[in-house]
């Protein structure tokens, strides 16, 4: 599966697109709408800085809560040094921004793990104040561990996340932070990270407000439910998702078999490989508790070789 659409909400606004420079911007409350600004991928006839450059010269900035920053021009083959830095150049230009999100991308402009990425963590040193940061692909991104006190939702969304990231955020010191989202991807696009990697998020030590964790789209999704059975932090977690990977009949179990899942709102597990008797028994331990439980298997399909071989899939690779 790819991405097909692009954010149509960001900090709770909705998404509007700020017009290329052949169309005039129709009236818009600058705090009303989460700003999507975008250049052409292919052929742009306006890159991303001038194109942030005009929208900063035609709309209220002190006003803007929320700004998504979509394609660039070659998001396959560059990464956004530009973008960040035209960004952080404009800092104080922005003082109500509290939310952020890189790579606003959909798969006809650049598949998610053909996104060039870099560091983005200058984007939260320049703006002590954010509340939310995305980010969509992981090809050369890096997050080195960090403190940010304002900081309340994170979104790493990838077809494969590298595990020096994923340590990066474990060793950050977040203590605001009630929203993690780590989409952790597959070898083939760069997800190197082992279960073990995942061991200082899974202790909560430097996430105290977490209430809200997504480790997802993962090969390794049975390792993930394992470790996540008897980690510390799932017992002030509302949320658990651990959708869109290979999640079988084993991770499940041992999900089970760990502590108490009954005090969470939901559990998510869509994009999954269980079988139907794994499927009720989570039925039957949740749902009683009233624990919403998202079962949905959605296109998780199995190939079968003729060797046996099975091949499972996450929701998005490529």
């Amino acid at each position: 599966m790819t991405i097909g659409h692009h954010l149509d909400a960001l900090h709770g606004l909705p998404a509007y697109t700020f017009p290329g420079p052949e169309h005039r911007p129709r009236p818009v409350e600058p705090d009303a709408v989460a700003w999507r600004v975008s250049a052409d991928v292919y052929d742009a006839n306006e890159n991303w800085t001038d194109a942030f450059a005009r929208f900063c010269a035609t709309v209220d900035t002190t006003r803007v809560r929320a700004l998504a920053a979509g394609a660039w021009e070659e998001a396959y083959d560059t990464d956004p040094t530009s973008v960040i830095e035209a960004l952080t150049a404009a800092r104080d230009r922005f003082p109500a921004l509290r939310a952020l999100f890189l790579g606003d991308m959909v798969g006809e402009e650049c598949e998610i793990s053909w996104i060039n990425q870099t560091d983005v963590t200058p984007l939260l040193a320049a703006f002590p104040r954010l509340e939310e940061l995305g980010v969509r692909g992981g090809s050369g991104l890096r997050f080195p561990a960090l403190s940010h006190g304002a900081l309340r939702r994170l979104v790493i969304e990838t077809g494969g996340l590298p595990a020096e990231v994923v340590r990066g955020v474990g060793g950050s010191d977040l203590p605001a932070l009630e929203h993690l989202d780590l989409w952790l991807g597959t070898p083939e696009y760069g997800g190197d990270s082992e279960a073990a990697d995942l061991a200082p998020i899974l202790s909560g030590a430097r996430l105290p407000n977490l209430r809200h964790l997504a480790l997802r789209n993962s090969e390794m999704q049975d390792a993930v439910a394992a470790a996540v059975a008897s980690a510390p932090v799932v017992a002030r977690l509302e949320v658990l998702d651990l959708s869109m990977g290979v999640l079988t009949d084993e991770g499940a179990a041992a999900l089970l078999g760990g502590q108490p899942l009954t005090h969470l709102k939901k559990l998510d597990l869509h994009h999954h490989y269980l079988s139907e008797p794994l499927l009720e028994r989570v039925r039957q331990t949740l749902e009683p508790a009233g624990v919403e439980v998202a079962l949905d298997r959605g296109d998780a399909e199995e190939d079968a070789e003729d060797d046996g071989t099975v091949w499972r899939y996450v929701a998005v690779g490529e």
